[in-house]
C-alpha cells in the first residue's frame, strides 16, 4: 500500500515539474540573451582584492597631479610676487634705476613706454612732453610726432654710443647749448618740423643734418657752424628764415638744400675759390636755392667750380 502511495506521489510531482514554465531565455528588444542562473557567478566573477588594488594604484597616480594643481593655484609668496611683477628690460637693468624711467610715470621704464629693438629706441607718436631717459648703450633714438618743447643739456648725457637722433614733428622751441655737443659718435641729427630759433653747437662728427621747417633766422646759425664737420655729406635747412648761406661749408658736402628761405645774395667764394679758377668741387652735386628771392644770374662765378648748376631762379 505504501509503495502504491509513493508511486502516485511521484507521478504528481513529475506532472507539476513538466507543467511549470521554462526560464531558458529573456528578450530585451531585438536581442536575446540566454544565460543560465548557475553561469551568472562565472560571467560576472572578479577578484575583489585585485579591483581594490587597481583602484588604489589609480588614486595613487592621480593624487600627485591634484596636489600639484592645488599648489600651483595657491598664492605665491610675497617675494615671488614682487619678482614676477618687476618687468625685465632687454639689458636686465632694474626699472627702479633713474636712468630708465619714462616721462609719464616715474616708475615706468623707457622700454615699456617705448619700443626697444636691440640698441634702437622708438618713441614715435606717444604724446611725450619730455624726452625719455635712455639706456647707455642706445645707438638710435626716434621720438617723432610728440609734444616735446625743450631739449635740456642732460637729455643725452653719457650716451657715448648714440649715432642717430630723430625728433621730427614736435614743438621744440628751445635747445640747450650743450644738448648735443658732447656726443662723440653722433652722425645723424634730424630736427625738422619744429619751432627752433637758435641752433646750438653741434659735434663735428655729424654726416647728416636736417633742420628744415623751423624758425632759424639771421642769427639762428652761428658763424662757421659747419666748418669743422669734415664728414658732413647732407645739410638740409629748407623752409626757415635764413637770409644768407651759412659759409664756410666743408669740402665733404654733397647735398645742400636751402629752398624756401629769404636768401638775397651769394658771394663768388661761397662754393668756389675766387683766386683759383682751376678748382673743381666735385662732391657738391646737389644745391637747392629755389623759393628764395635771389637771382643766380648775377653771380655766375659763384658756382663755376661745381659739377652742376644750383636749382633756382636765373632771372
Amino acid at each position: 500500500m505504501k509503495a502504491f502511495a509513493g508511486i502516485l506521489m511521484g507521478y504528481f510531482i513529475f506532472d507539476a515539474i513538466v507543467a511549470a514554465p521554462t526560464m531558458n531565455s529573456v528578450t530585451y528588444g531585438s536581442e536575446t540573451y540566454e544565460v543560465a542562473f548557475e553561469d551568472l557567478d562565472n560571467l560576472y566573477d572578479y577578484d575583489e582584492k585585485l579591483y581594490i588594488d587597481q583602484a588604489q594604484a589609480e588614486i595613487g597616480t592621480v593624487l600627485p597631479s591634484i596636489t600639484q594643481a592645488i599648489h600651483l593655484s595657491s598664492p605665491l609668496p610675497e617675494e615671488h610676487e614682487e619678482e614676477a611683477s618687476t618687468p625685465k628690460l632687454f639689458d636686465g637693468f632694474s626699472p627702479h634705476e633713474p636712468e630708465v624711467l619714462g616721462p609719464h610715470a616715474k616708475d615706468l621704464p623707457t622700454c615699456l613706454l617705448c619700443t626697444c629693438l636691440g640698441t634702437s629706441v622708438y618713441c614715435d607718436d606717444r604724446e611725450l612732453e619730455v624726452l625719455s631717459p635712455l639706456l647707455k648703450q642706445t645707438t638710435h633714438f626716434y621720438a617723432r610726432y610728440n609734444r616735446i618743447k625743450k631739449i635740456n643739456r642732460d637729455a643725452f648725457a653719457h650716451l657715448d654710443n648714440l649715432k642717430r637722433i630723430d625728433l621730427t614733428s614736435n614743438f621744440i622751441s628751445e635747445v640747450d647749448e650743450d644738448a648735443f655737443r658732447n656726443l662723440p659718435q653722433l652722425q645723424e641729427l634730424i630736427l625738422r618740423d619744429n619751432e627752433i630759433q637758435q641752433l646750438p653747437e653741434l659735434p663735428t662728427t655729424l654726416k647728416f643734418i636736417d633742420i628744415s621747417n623751423n624758425r632759424l633766422g639771421r642769427k639762428g646759425i652761428k658763424q662757421e657752424a659747419f666748418k669743422d664737420m669734415i664728414d658732413l655729406h647732407h645739410l638740409y635747412i629748407t623752409s626757415n628764415n635764413l637770409d644768407h648761406i651759412p659759409v664756410p661749408l666743408p669740402e665733404s658736402l654733397q647735398s645742400l638744400h636751402l629752398q624756401n628761405n629769404n636768401i638775397l645774395e651769394m658771394h663768388e667764394d661761397t662754393f668756389c675759390k675766387m683766386n683759383d679758377r682751376s678748382y673743381i668741387r666735385k662732391p657738391l652735386e646737389d644745391i637747392r636755392l629755389d623759393g628764395n628771392p635771389i637771382n643766380l644770374s648775377k653771380t655766375p662765378y659763384a658756382y663755376m667750380c661745381l659739377p652742376r648748376l644750383p636749382v633756382g631762379s636765373f632771372f
